[in-house]
């Protein structure tokens, strides 16, 4: 089942190349897709799930819409 994955800053270098049809498998969550894709879970400061705030134990389901959010610092 597919999903969309944005990556954003910091994190797009972690971004597959089929992140827009990206496959996961039924029971995925957001927390074993960043560890598959090797990114770390202290790196990614916002969760969006279909436009909402999610928790990293979220359950992806088909046709999501994934962003990932690193900390971002400035002033």
């Amino acid at each position: 089942m597919p999903i969309t994955l944005k990556c954003y800053a910091t994190l797009a270098k972690r971004q597959p190349a089929d992140a827009g049809h990206l496959a996961v498998e039924p029971g995925e969550t957001v927390r074993s897709l960043m560890a598959r894709l090797g990114i770390p879970e202290d790196q990614v400061a916002i969760v969006m799930l279909n436009g909402k705030s999610a928790d990293p134990s979220a359950p992806l389901s088909d046709g999501d819409r994934l962003g990932l959010f690193p900390a971002v610092g400035g002033g």
